[in-house]
């Protein structure tokens, strides 16, 4: 299993595509620690100045001036880490103001504030192992590897007791390295340290990209509200889908066949009134007829369209239905302990039935399979197709619907679909 990722540490690191990434890791090392070391003097001194005059007005202003300082300087290591790194960090959502008093009151009460004062308080001691990663695997690495072609600029004089004069080169450890086979010592040293300072600043960098993650982006409570501001948008939305469709159908569909049957059986009154011959009165009873077969149909598929009569059976008893329906030969296999409540059954109903289409139009696959297991009030529904994969969730193959209808149950989506398959589409449901 750790193959993959064992086979990428011992990689050459320098690769020409890897060159700017590597060089801008270091840019970032070597600015991180100054620029904490300034917002760290520059917000603990207003704030230390406000917290001696709290109990004054100003004192009040200096504290959240500080507060602010730090919010600003949040966003200086967002963007630098944006620019440097490539990382995005969302920033914390700003309450609205108006007036200075409330913009004051705003800035001392935010949870956000003071959060950016405590990244601001320990961001230098993260950002110092990066440097040090730096130093030793970038400058000391250069240095050591570079000594048997500066060694003339090693050697130093000293004097002996006797008042003779002797040169001496490097030493470690008190053994003086005045040989080619010692001055390798240092030179291999070197060399493994330039190799490992890649892998030596990514790891040392850890530290701080997650305290700047965990302090400078929304907290778990915003990010909540956030998820359920966007999935009680999307609900309304396919809400009020649904209802366009439901009434498009009606309309266009069921509804004219429903008035054709109506002009239908006047047309027969008035044929058996005027006592036409039965031949011409049973075509139009045969009209009638088909008409009304059309409108029960149509009614049956507007009908499964919102909540197919099959999942009355149960889940697992659908999923059969639907893979008896399916263009390819699909094998389901369901172990689930109770039964999850009707929105959760109907939800990963219509997951299976769009990855079952989207497997049959897209996919390329010769077979698919179905899982669904329910346990630890949790449903996961896992679709595998072994076609030639590629897909991606947003892309434009539906997925990213399927995800949407999926959060507005607390829910998930993942997609595992590299190039040449198999696509694994998993689907995780609260089992409520």
């Amino acid at each position: 299993m750790h193959r993959p990722h064992l086979a990428r540490s011992l990689e050459f690191p320098y690769r020409r595509e890897r060159l700017g990434t590597i060089a801008r890791a270091a840019l970032y090392s070597l600015i991180a620690l100054p620029l904490t070391l300034a917002g760290w003097f520059a917000v603990v001194g207003v704030l230390l100045a406000g917290a001696f005059l709290s109990w004054t007005t100003p004192g009040l202003w200096l504290l959240a001036i500080g507060v602010r300082g730090a919010l600003a300087l949040g966003d200086i290591q967002r963007r630098l880490m944006r620019a440097l790194l490539g990382i995005e960090i969302d920033p914390p959502p700003r309450a609205e103001t108006s007036g200075a008093f409330g913009w004051r009151r705003s800035v001392l009460g935010g949870r956000h504030g003071w959060r950016a004062v405590g990244c601001a308080l320990v961001a230098p001691l993260t950002a110092l192992l990066p440097l040090l990663a730096v130093c030793i695997g970038f400058v000391q690495g250069a240095l050591l590897s570079l000594y048997p072609l500066l060694k003339r600029w090693d050697y130093f004089t000293i004097t002996e007791g006797d008042g003779s004069m002797r040169r001496v080169g490097m030493e470690v450890g008190g053994v003086e390295l005045d040989s080619w086979p010692q001055r390798l010592a240092p030179f291999v040293l070197g060399l493994l340290l330039l190799y490992a300072a890649p892998w030596l600043n990514r790891h040392a960098l850890a530290p701080h990209r997650m305290l700047l993650t965990a302090l400078l982006g929304p907290d778990r409570t915003d990010q909540r509200i956030q998820t359920l501001e966007e999935t009680r948008a999307q609900a309304v939305d396919d809400a009020a889908a649904t209802l366009r469709r439901i009434e498009r159908d009606l309309h266009d569909g069921t509804q004219a066949r429903l008035v054709g049957l109506g002009m239908h059986l006047t047309m027969i009154r008035e044929l058996v009134m005027a006592g036409a011959d039965q031949d011409r009165i049973l075509r139009v009873v045969e009209t009638a007829q088909g008409n009304a077969k059309q409108a029960v149909a149509d009614l049956r598929h507007l009908v499964k369209g919102i909540h197919p009569p099959v999942l009355d059976q149960g889940l697992d008893t659908a999923l059969a239905t639907l893979a008896a329906d399916s263009a390819l030969p699909v094998r389901v296999r369901c172990g689930i302990e109770g039964r999850p409540s009707p929105a959760v059954e109907s939800i990963a109903y219509f997951c299976a039935a769009e990855l079952l289409a989207n497997a049959a139009k897209h996919s390329g696959a010769s077979a698919v399979e179905v899982t669904v297991v329910g346990a630890a009030r949790m449903l996961l529904l896992t679709v595998e197709d072994d076609g030639r994969g590629g897909a991606v969730v947003g892309a434009g193959s539906g997925l990213a619907g399927l995800r949407a209808r999926v959060r507005t149950v607390d829910g998930s989506l993942t997609c595992n679909s590299p190039p040449g398959g198999p696509t694994v589409v998993s689907v995780l449901l609260p089992f409520k």
